[in-house]
């Protein structure tokens, strides 16, 4: 990051945020917080829950700070960890906007902000972003294989630090292939079931 951290949490905690805090009585806690320290690199569960996501938004800033967020969506797992402090993804061809990509050329300040519907479970990182364009050996092993999309270049994202929400206010949702899935197992179930009372009632009829 371009700015000096004396804790990571001050990547969001700026002075003006920890004003307002004082201001409204919750500045005691979040130093404690931040003493304890926000985590600045990939854990085992941060790894296993960007293993399972497949969406995302990731935010960005142009030069003068007017914000863009823009939705990432793909296979579970798309999302990939490189190493303890950077994630990566294929950036496909969508409709030529190109916003995130000239936001990022001036501001490499970026966000991602990954949604659990299902769980009830929320993850923020903060950090810096770079487009790589031309480099096909890397396009090539970050794209899922056998996804639908068009690869156009790919983003590595550099962690500054992440954190996690309470589920309050997180409405409970469930993807529509997880739900199709669940429906499926229910009615092979039933019809075994069916099946087995069948075979009951024929063997209770032969006595």
């Amino acid at each position: 990051m371009t700015a000096t951290l004396t804790y990571a949490s001050d990547v969001a905690f700026t002075p003006a945020v920890k004003s307002i805090q004082t201001r409204k009585g919750s500045r005691e806690g979040y130093a404690h917080a931040e003493q304890r320290g926000w985590r600045t690199e990939v854990d085992e569960n941060l790894a296993a829950f960007l293993a399972d996501a497949n969406s995302f938004y990731f935010a960005t800033a142009s030069a003068d700070g007017q914000p863009y967020i823009q939705h990432r969506g793909g296979p579970k797992g798309f999302l990939k960890v490189l190493d303890k402090q950077t994630l990566a993804f294929t950036d496909y061809a969508g409709n030529r906007q190109y916003i995130t990509q000239g936001n990022l050329s001036e501001n490499p300040k970026a966000y991602i902000f990954v949604m659990d519907y299902a769980h009830r479970r929320r993850v923020k990182i903060w950090g810096e972003a770079r487009v790589v364009e031309d480099d096909d050996a890397l396009t090539t092993s970050l794209m899922p294989k056998g996804y639908r999309a068009r690869p156009e270049q790919v983003i590595l994202f550099k962690i500054a630090a992440w954190d996690t929400n309470c589920p309050q206010h997180i409405p409970q949702k469930f993807d529509a292939t997880d739900v199709a899935a669940a429906l499926a197992a229910r009615d092979q179930r039933i019809a075994e079931l069916e099946a087995e009372v069948a075979a009951l009632k024929e063997k209770a009829a032969s006595i």
